[in-house]
């Protein structure tokens, strides 16, 4: 923590030594500016490049309405800051501050996408899964340098690309940088496509991307895709008891899918409640997008901070499957690109793995590896995020 008080006080003295004449209504001025342009690239990604629309979309919107200068609209969405009484800071405290309603509302649409089939086939992706966690705890010990620990933890998870943790892990936590923390966690959950494939080509060698990989389809009982859940549930609530909520609601939203008696509920949590709540939570997010909360040296350091954590996770788990290989007979061995997927990026980052795949090798057929290892990802990315609060909300921070 001196060490991020110690820049952020040179920055201000170079403030005023270059800008001498500046006023502070200057400055929240041009920062609103750069708030409404934040707001604007974001609508720009959601609706010209498809990136998360139901988040990004009302997320820009929301940083547009709350930094219009001089205006009485910020006053009536938001009142006083996240503590006011405008409906987007009624949204906030009783969604994500408060009772956490929105994120946990959310795992149970996302639970209700997943098929856990390709890991209940192969059950040793689940390891690929755990090593795809390896960025965060990493990332979180060089931000532990700058930050305090319990932010430098909450900047970790983001490289988790699992927004729900990242906001529950920084509510928890009651980390001073929430704002920029979920704006850039969401933002890498969107950039994965672009993101990814220069990692992954930089981690392997042609060679290792071209290795084919034979999935043998097996049938799975309904009996066990329904008992799946159930034990998960038990098993990460046993291990961290702050997962619980969170590895509870996706692995509910996955009962829904796989139950067979409730099809129209799955359904409905897929299509409607899913892209309903990512859309309020957007909104939510706004009374937290103002400028002087955002423009600061701690957000510059948080993006830093949280493009590495998404580096290492992806990272962790090929060289994961590459140190594996060295124990493996050569025509058993399992392609690294598969590693890849070990993050919590449904289904994006399994695409992106099919897709090197196939640049390397017309043949390679990936999908079903890298969904198995995608959703044990999703699984480690909660439990990750609940040891972290276990840990840390037990006195280690």
């Amino acid at each position: 923590m001196d060490n991020f008080n110690f820049f952020t006080a040179k920055l201000n003295e170079l403030t005023m030594h270059y800008f001498p004449n500046a006023n502070q209504a200057g400055f929240e001025i041009a920062g609103q500016i750069i708030m409404i342009l934040v707001g604007i690239l974001l609508i720009y990604l959601a609706i010209k490049r498809e990136m998360e629309p139901t988040l990004l979309l009302p997320m820009g919107f929301g940083a547009i309405l709350v930094n219009i200068p001089g205006s009485v609209i910020a006053e009536g969405l938001v009142g006083s800051g996240t503590a006011g009484h405008g409906i987007l800071a009624w949204l906030y405290n009783v969604g994500i501050d408060q009772w956490e309603v929105l994120p946990l509302l959310l795992f149970i649409g996302i639970g209700a996408m997943i098929d856990f089939g390709p890991l209940i086939q192969k059950p040793w992706l689940i390891f690929v899964g755990a090593a795809g966690q390896g960025g965060i705890f990493l990332s979180m010990m060089l931000a532990s340098i700058f930050f305090p620990l319990k932010d430098a933890a909450a900047i970790g998870i983001i490289g988790a690309a699992d927004g729900p943790t990242a906001i529950l892990v920084s509510q928890r936590l009651a980390s001073q940088f929430i704002a920029p923390i979920l704006i850039v966690a969401y933002c890498y959950m969107a950039l994965v496509p672009i993101i990814q494939p220069i990692v992954l080509k930089c981690t392997t060698t042609k060679h290792e991307r071209e290795i084919k990989m034979t999935y043998s389809s097996q049938s799975i009982s309904k009996t066990t895709k329904i008992i799946f859940p159930i034990v998960v549930t038990i098993v990460c609530s046993a291990i961290a008891p702050d997962s619980a909520a969170l590895v509870g609601m996706l692995m509910f939203g996955n009962l829904l899918r796989e139950c067979g008696v409730l099809d129209s509920l799955s359904r409905a949590a897929q299509d409607i409640l899913s892209p309903l709540i990512s859309l309020v939570l957007g909104l939510a997010i706004a009374p937290m997008l103002n400028a002087n909360d955002l423009l600061t040296v701690g957000t510059l350091m948080i993006i830093i901070f949280g493009l590495l954590a998404f580096i290492f996770d992806t990272a962790c788990g090929v060289f994961f499957i590459k140190i594996a290989n060295i124990f493996i007979k050569k025509e058993n061995r399992i392609n690294p690109l598969i590693g890849g997927a070990g993050i919590s990026a449904f289904p994006m980052s399994s695409r992106v793995v099919q897709k090197v795949g196939q640049q390397a090798n017309k043949q390679n057929h990936l999908l079903p590896f890298a969904l198995g290892a995608n959703v044990a990802g999703q699984i480690g990315s909660v439990l990750a995020g609940g040891l972290l609060l276990t840990l840390l909300q037990g006195g280690i921070g």
